[in-house]
C-alpha cells in the first residue's frame, strides 16, 4: 500500500480507539521498551504525544527514563524549515502547545542530534523492512539523518506492521525496532 492510502487508513483506525485503549497500549507498548537492549545509553529523545492525533501517550516512557536517571530530549519544530531543534527535558523547562497542539519546549540547553544516542519516533504505519510513514511533513527524516550512524530509531505503533510500503524513497530512514502492545520488531542487522 502506499504512504497516502496508509496514512488514511491508520489515522481513522487511530480515531476509533478510545482513551482506555490508548493508555492500555500505551502502558504496555512502555513495558515493551523495557525488554530492549536499549538502557545503557545517555541521550535519549522522545516526542510529547498530541493528544487530539491520539498518538501513543509517551507520559509511561518519560517516567521510565526519569527513573533511570537519563538525559531526555525534547524538539521544537519550525514550520519554515521543517527542521527540529532539540532540548534537553529539564525541572525549569516550561512546555506549551503550538497552533498543531504539538507539546513543545519554550526554552532550555539545546542538544545537537549527533549527542542523541537513542530516537523514539512516532509514526502512523510500519512495514516488515523497518520503513514508516509519518505525517507526511519530513521533519524525522531530516532529524534521523543528521543523527549518529549507531542511533537507535524506535518506532512506537498501537498497530502491527503492514507487509511492504509501496512508495519508500531513498531518503526514508530505517527503523531499528519498531514496539507495538504485542509485539517487538527488529529491524537491525
Amino acid at each position: 500500500m502506499t504512504k497516502t492510502k496508509l496514512r488514511t487508513h491508520y489515522k481513522t483506525l487511530r480515531k476509533a480507539l478510545s482513551e482506555k485503549q490508548i493508555e492500555d497500549y500505551s502502558l504496555k507498548i512502555a513495558n515493551q521498551l523495557l525488554l530492549l537492549p536499549i538502557w545503557d545509553h545517555e541521550f535519549y529523545h522522545i516526542f510529547l504525544s498530541i493528544i487530539e492525533h491520539k498518538e501513543v501517550n509517551t507520559d509511561y516512557i518519560l517516567n521510565i527514563l526519569s527513573g533511570k536517571d537519563k538525559n531526555i530530549i525534547i524538539s521544537k519544530s519550525d514550520f519554515s524549515t521543517r527542521e527540529m531543534s532539540h532540548i534537553l527535558l529539564t525541572d525549569s523547562t516550561t512546555i506549551k502547545k503550538n497552533k498543531w497542539h504539538i507539546p513543545e519546549p519554550v526554552n532550555g540547553i539545546t542538544i545537537t542530534p549527533e549527542q542523541i544516542d537513542v530516537v523514539f519516533v512516532p509514526l502512523l504505519a510500519f512495514d516488515e523492512q523497518g520503513h514508516r510513514v509519518g505525517y507526511g511533513k519530513g521533519f524525522y527524516d531530516k532529524f534521523l539523518a543528521m543523527c549518529k550512524p549507531e542511533t537507535l530509531k524506535i518506532g512506537l505503533s498501537f498497530f502491527e506492521s503492514e507487509k511492504k510500503i509501496t512508495d519508500v524513497y531513498q531518503g526514508d530512514i530505517i527503523l531499528d525496532y519498531c514496539v507495538t502492545p504485542h509485539d517487538i520488531y527488529t529491524f537491525k542487522n
